[in-house]
C-alpha cells in the first residue's frame, strides 16, 4: 500500500518517535509530528517536518492533527517506564489511545500502526514470547499497555485498519527512557544483577522505525500483532560488558544478588524521584531479571522484513562508533 497524504506520528518528541520521524523524513514522506506543545522544535525544523503540539489527555487538542489528508498514523505517544503508577499512566496509555483511534476512524485513515510493548506478556514462562502467547502483565506499565492494546482490538472490530506492534527492549542513539538506556549511554549500573546469565531480547530504535513503516505497507498485516526483536539473545553480563566497551567504562565484575539489587533499586528510585528523574534500574524492572526474556521475531521475518541490526554484539560496536563521534563533537 502507498500513502500519498500526511503521515501523523504521535509521541514524536520521544526516543522512538524521533527515530521514526527521522526515518520517514529521509524517505521523503510528508510527516506531521506531534507531542505535547513545546517551544523547541529545532529537531523537526531541521528535518523539514511540520510540528503540531497536542496532548493525548486533552481530547479537545487533537482534532487539528487531522487537518488535511491524513491517511496514516503511527501511534507512539505513551509514558514508557516502570516507575509511574497506573493512575498516572491510564490517561495517556489507555484513554489517549481511545481518543486518537476514535478520530482516526472518523478520518477514514488507510492505516493505523500502534507501537506497544512486549510488557503485555508479563514475566517469562520458559518459552520465547510469540504473538499468540498469553498476555499476562505483572506491573502497572504492562497493564496500561495491555489495556491500551485492547482498545485497538476493539477498534479493529469497528473497522479501523490497524496493526499492533510489540517492541521488546529498545535501545539506540538518544535513548533516555526504559530499560534500553543501559545499552544506549553511560549509566550508573556498576554491578551485574544476579548470575548475569539471564538472556535478553533487544531491538535498535532504527529497526523499530523501519519495521513499522514496512508493516504499514502490507495489505495482509491489518488486524495482526507483530513482535519486534533482534535475532540474538545476549546474556545480561555480556550486554552490560558490551555497553561498557561502547561508552568507555570499566565492565562490571561484581555480581549482586537480585534481592540486594531490588533494595538498591528502591533506594535509587526514591533518590531519583526527588530529582524528578527515572532511575537507571527501576524496581519493577528487576522482577524481569529472575529469568530469561526471549522474544520470538519469526512472524516479522516471515512478513519479509530484514533487520538492519540483527546482532546485538555488532550493533554495540556501531554504537561505540556513534558515541565516539558524539564525544568528539563536544
Amino acid at each position: 500500500m502507498d500513502f500519498d497524504g500526511i503521515t501523523l506520528v504521535t509521541g514524536a518528541a520521544g526516543f522512538m518517535g524521533s527515530h521514526l520521524v527521522e526515518y520517514l523524513a529521509a524517505k521523503g514522506v510528508r510527516v506531521r509530528a506531534t507531542a505535547r506543545p513545546r517551544k523547541d522544535t529545532s529537531f523537526f525544523d531541521r528535518l523539514g517536518v511540520e510540528y503540531v503540539g497536542a496532548d493525548l489527555t486533552k481530547p479537545e487538542t487533537l482534532p487539528p492533527l487531522f487537518a488535511g489528508n491524513v491517511d496514516r498514523i503511527f501511534h507512539l505517544g505513551a509514558i514508557c517506564n516502570f516507575s509511574t503508577p497506573y493512575e498516572k499512566l491510564f490517561p495517556t496509555n489507555v484513554l489517549g489511545v481511545e481518543h486518537i483511534t476514535g478520530l482516526a476512524l472518523e478520518a477514514g485513515v488507510k492505516r493505523y500502526v500502534h507501537v506497544g510493548s512486549t510488557s503485555v506478556y508479563g514475566y517469562y514462562k520458559g518459552t520465547p514470547f510469540r504473538e499468540d502467547s498469553l498476555r499476562d502483565p505483572q506491573d502497572a506499565y504492562g497493564r496500561s499497555k495491555k489495556n491500551g492494546e485492547d482498545v485497538i482490538w476493539r477498534r479493529i472490530g469497528e473497522g479501523l485498519p490497524a496493526i499492533v506492534t510489540r517492541p521488546c527492549t529498545v535501545y539506540g542513539p538518544r535513548c533516555n527512557d526504559g530499560a534500553g538506556k543501559a545499552f544506549s549511554r553511560p549509566t550508573a549500573i556498576t554491578a551485574i544483577p544476579g548470575s548475569g546469565k539471564q538472556l535478553l531480547s533487544n531491538i535498535r530504535a532504527e529497526d523499530v522505525a523501519a519495521a513499522v513503516d514496512y508493516l504499514s505497507r502490507l495489505e495482509n498485516a491489518t488486524g495482526q500483532a507483530y513482535n519486534l526483536a533482534e535475532d540474538t539473545y545476549p546474556s545480561i553480563e555480556e550486554a552490560l560488558s558490551l555497553a561498557a566497551f561502547a561508552f568507555g567504562a570499566k565492565p562490571a565484575k561484581i555480581h549482586l544478588p537480585l534481592w540486594l539489587v531490588k533494595v538498591a533499586a528502591r533506594i535509587d528510585g526514591i533518590i531519583s524521584a526527588g530529582k524528578g528523574k527515572i532511575p537507571d534500574l527501576e524496581y519493577d524492572a528487576v522482577n524481569y531479571l529472575y529469568q530469561d526474556y526471549v522474544v520470538d521475531n519469526t512472524k516479522l521475518k516471515k512478513a519479509g522484513y530484514k533487520l538492519m541490526y540483527p546482532d546485538f554484539r555488532q550493533s554495540m560496536h556501531q554504537m561505540k562508533e556513534w558515541y565516539d563521534k558524539e564525544i568528539s563533537r563536544q
